[in-house]
């Protein structure tokens, strides 16, 4: 059993490492990644070792092949692993960037300049890769980590962890810690850790992130669950709409980025349903249709009013057919969770219309969903994605992960009545 005083003194040790680790120039930081990079290739056999029990044991215990495939590591992911922690410190380092600054009218010079969040906690579920992701972001931008993986994935975490801490040698290695136990408890005391940790950000389902928003002390950026769209418009091209759905729902359903509904102009349904639903079945989809659809297809499933709002995270789909425009943003503001909507069209004045109604954090034209990505993005790795609207939103970057302070530069300037 976790205590809360083990949890309570990785905090400390964090937060000691922040404050050594903020002032350190970008070379410092820039040479602890590429340490860690090596250290992933190097060890590259004992991670994947350890990441083979983490997989036997969900095997076990029935996880499904798309949650394993999230759990999975392999020689040549860790390669990607390390290749993305080199892309980060090739990033620029937005720790100390002006924001704004101007000459005041009594001559007091103000710049407000990005500075760390300081002690970054990151609660998440069995994706391992998210553990050097987060690692490098972090570092990278000036801030001590605390990670809380699931249980599914401990030894594969405790094996990543213990390789980046062994590679840092000029930066302290307390900067990136694992925060201890498997069990509920450790989760707690670090949701209840105010004072030492300055930010939460949860990433995984629904139930992970709602327990962390509902019941944390501790500040948190609200990623979200991704029930994507694609809506396709009267003016599509539809060989161009049928590649994107596919791709959208197919290239790696297991993601939040994968789309969950399609939406179908009722003006081209006739046409471009059949060829959406060969596609689909070519590719293993179950498409879960309103009535409109199923007419076009004997094995599509009924769907039901719980389907609309449904993460899937699998080869399913929903379908429905709609009216307008209009009602197809009606339908997405209702049952989406805000990460990302596509239309596909040739219309610019519907395209247009499309992205100023749609309120997500992305939103696509004639493109896949699958692009919200950071990487995809040019941020190098993610630390996850926002649907919330205060600090952050959409994919989080190296900026993400600062706040501002200002910096107010005078010459004896003495405050009048």
């Amino acid at each position: 059993m976790t205590t809360q005083e083990q949890v309570l003194d990785v905090a400390r040790r964090a937060r000691q490492a922040a404050a050594e680790l903020a002032p350190l120039p970008r070379a410092t930081k820039d040479a602890a990644l590429h340490a860690i990079a090596d250290a992933l290739l190097a060890r590259s056999a004992e991670i994947v070792e350890a990441n083979a029990g983490d997989v036997a044991r969900a095997r076990e215990a029935g996880t499904s092949e798309y949650m394993i495939d999230r759990l999975s590591l392999s020689a040549e992911r860790v390669e990607k692993i390390a290749a993305a922690v080199r892309h980060v410190a090739s990033l620029p380092d937005p720790v100390g960037e002006s924001v704004r600054g101007y000459t005041l009218p009594n001559g007091l010079e103000l710049r407000q300049v990005r500075v760390p969040l300081g002690v970054v906690g990151i609660i998440y579920e069995g994706r391992p890769n998210v553990t050097v992701d987060a690692a490098a972001l972090t570092l990278k931008s000036g801030n001590a980590v605390l990670l809380r993986g699931s249980s599914s994935a401990y030894d594969s975490n405790v094996a990543l962890v213990e390789v980046m801490r062994s590679a840092l040698t000029d930066v302290p290695a307390d900067a990136v810690q694992l925060v201890p136990g498997r069990d509920r408890d450790s989760v707690k005391y670090l949701m209840r850790a105010r004072g030492l940790v300055d930010v939460l950000i949860p990433r995984g389902g629904a139930s992970l992130i709602n327990s962390v928003v509902e019941e944390s002390t501790v500040p948190v950026i609200e990623t979200g669950v991704g029930n994507c769209h694609v809506y396709v418009d009267a003016d599509a091209d539809l060989g161009m709409a049928v590649d994107i759905l596919v791709n959208a729902k197919t290239q790696r359903p297991s993601v939040c980025n994968a789309a969950e509904t399609v939406l179908v102009h009722r003006d081209i349904a006739a046409d471009f349903l059949p060829r959406a639903l060969e596609a689909l079945r070519a590719k293993g989809v179950t498409v879960h249709g309103d009535e409109a659809v199923r007419a076009y297809g004997d094995d599509v499933v009924a769907a039901t009013e719980e389907d609309w709002g449904r993460e899937y995270l699998s080869l399913d789909l929903a379908a429905a057919v709609v009216g307008s425009l209009e009602e197809a943003v009606a339908h997405i503001r209702r049952y989406g969770s805000a990460h990302t909507e596509a239309i596909v069209t040739t219309s610019q004045p519907a395209a247009r219309r499309f992205v100023a109604l749609v309120d997500s954090a992305a939103v696509m034209v004639n493109a896949s969903t699958r692009f919200t990505d950071g990487e995809e993005f040019g941020f190098g790795a993610e630390i996850g994605i926002s649907t919330q609207k205060l600090h952050a939103r959409g994919p989080m970057g190296l900026p993400e992960l600062t706040s501002t302070k200002y910096v107010v530069t005078g010459e004896g300037h003495l405050k009048g009545a």
